[in-house]
């Protein structure tokens, strides 16, 4: 399922660490190369973990509003200048560790914000495209500053650093 070859590794340096998520080509294509597109063209550098709710999961990926000096009262409304894409639905359930891409109502809503599982969920399978798993760094993940109340909304949150292809420097 997961492809942890080089070119289908995206790498996320975090505060804490380098977190490796193998990606699941396979499985939903059309999420992994928009993942690459939006690697390649650095969109996701510097962007923030806006909502981080403990015990269930970190997201982050808005790139239009999520880097550093946006709004951050927008973060989380935002995607990329790409066109949103269709469900990828899988039988890949959500485990600690998976990567899932985040959606509004709409099930093919899906453009570059995405999410690390803490734990499990299984209610959310078949439900969000499964993109990838944590193949090594999930510690790191776990040190993401959480949000506060239901929504999880983060106040002065951690960022992706940079995040690249495994088969770049």
């Amino acid at each position: 399922m997961a492809d942890a070859t080089p070119e289908n590794t995206m790498i996320i340096t975090l505060p804490a660490g380098e977190v490796h998520i193998a990606l699941m080509p396979d499985v939903a294509p059309k999420h992994v190369e928009r993942m690459k597109t939006l690697v390649a063209q650095k969109a996701y550098d510097g962007v923030a973990f806006h909502r981080v709710i403990d015990g269930f999961m970190a997201q982050t990926g808005d790139v239009e509003h999520g880097k550093e000096g946006g709004d951050p009262r927008r973060a989380g409304t935002g995607g990329s200048d790409l066109p949103d894409l269709p469900a990828e639905f899988s039988k890949v359930p959500f485990e600690r560790g998976t990567a899932g891409m985040a959606r509004s109502q709409n099930p093919d809503s899906a453009n570059s914000q995405f999410f690390i599982m803490f734990d499990q969920g299984a209610f959310l399978n078949g439900q969000y495209t499964v993109f990838g798993q944590v193949i090594k760094g999930m510690e790191h993940v776990d040190k993401i500053k959480r949000g506060a109340g239901g929504s999880g909304a983060v106040t002065d949150p951690d960022r992706m650093i940079t995040v690249r292809m495994g088969d770049t420097v």
